[in-house]
This record gives structure tokens, C-alpha cells and sequence, in this order.
């Protein structure tokens, strides 16, 4: 199992995917791939979320993930599902136990100090900073990274493919989570190709 670090690495951007069709599933995840984005978040949003997260389990070469989750039950479906991470919005002690327990990496997200200590308590080091920009943008997080050498983050909320670099070029980002990659709506894939592109080339 790769760790969370691992899986926050592989990407500049993940793609944070609300997706209604299972039909477009797999057809999403090859574009994205194809563009250099092989990690993936799948949102719990939408009635057929579990099956979309099987379908793009199946693309190589992508790390599909679900994202939204809540608590164990999410969590359980969405890793019978496939999922090979865990994104949640915020932190709890029984989620944290859960995620220990399936032996699958996870993501929380954390908008203060105080949610990282309790993060740092559980033995997590590695956050979703959400959400990024209504919790005060590039200055909240540099101000929350300073006492917390060791934490790293991954911004997610109310970022775009302009702002992105931004972020990334904060010591304390390996990534950032991005929903401008697939808009809602029957897919453009060669679109979404081209926007995954110019993401991975955010890595530069």
C-alpha cells in the first residue's frame, strides 16, 4: 500500500471529480491519465459515486481515490469499491481509527492548528488544507505551516489552473486539489486532456 505522501507526489493537481454517469467514468479517468494526472479523487456527491470509482479503478495507470467521505461506512463502500485513498473535508478521531484499521492512506482536511495537532496526535502529518481559499488563502496557510515544520499539505477549494503555481511554490504544498479539470456536463475530453496537461506541467 503506497502511503499518502506517495500518492500526494505522483501529482502537481489532483482532480477533485464530480461525476453522475458511470458511463463517463472510465472515459474521464484515460483523458486525465492521459494528460499526466494518474491521481484522481471521485467525491462522494452523487448517487452513483461508488460505481464511478470502480469504473476508473480499472484505467492504467490511474490511482483512483474517493473523496468526501465522512465517516467508517463511507469509508468501507468507497474502498469494496476500489478506492485506494481516502479524501475527507475535515477530521475525526473515528475516521482516523477507520482508515488505520482498512490500512488505506488518508487525507484530512484541517482549516486551523488546533485540527492539526489533533491530526498530529493521531499520528497524521499529511492534510487537505479545505477549504483553501475561504480559510484564508496563501497567507492562512503560510502562517498555519510555520509552527508545523514537518506537516505538509494539499490545498483543495476555490483553486484554479491561474493560481495553482501559487500554492505549489509554498515549501509546505506537494499538491493541490482541483475541480476546474472536468467541468460538469457531458465530458470534452480532448479538453480534458489539454487542462491535464497543463496542470502536470505545473510541476515544472
Amino acid at each position: 500500500m503506497a502511503t499518502i505522501e506517495d500518492i500526494m507526489t505522483l501529482s502537481p493537481v489532483i482532480p477533485v471529480l464530480v461525476i453522475h454517469d458511470p458511463a463517463h467514468a472510465r472515459p474521464v479517468a484515460e483523458a486525465l491519465v492521459a494528460g499526466g494526472l494518474r491521481t484522481l479523487e471521485v467525491t462522494l456527491r452523487t448517487e452513483r459515486a461508488l460505481d464511478v470509482i470502480a469504473e476508473m479503478a480499472k484505467v492504467e495507470g490511474a490511482v483512483v481515490g474517493a473523496g468526501t467521505v465522512l465517516n467508517r461506512s463511507d469509508l468501507d463502500a468507497s474502498v469494496r469499491a476500489g478506492a485506494r485513498f481516502i479524501v475527507s473535508p475535515g477530521l475525526t478521531t473515528p475516521l482516523a481509527h477507520a482508515a488505520r484499521d482498512a490500512d488505506v492512506p488518508l487525507l484530512p482536511g484541517i482549516a486551523n492548528a488546533g485540527d492539526i495537532m489533533r491530526g498530529l496526535d493521531l499520528g497524521l502529518t499529511r492534510f487537505k488544507f479545505f477549504p483553501a481559499e475561504a480559510s484564508g488563502g496563501i497567507a492562512a496557510l503560510k502562517a498555519l505551516s510555520a509552527p508545523f515544520g514537518q506537516v505538509r499539505f494539499c490545498p483543495t477549494g476555490g483553486i484554479r489552473q491561474d493560481t495553482a503555481a501559487n500554492w505549489l511554490a509554498l515549501p509546505s504544498v506537494l499538491c493541490v486539489g482541483g475541480s476546474w479539470l472536468v467541468p460538469s456536463g457531458t465530458p470534452d475530453l480532448p479538453e480534458i486532456t489539454a487542462r491535464a496537461k497543463a496542470a502536470t506541467a505545473l510541476a515544472a
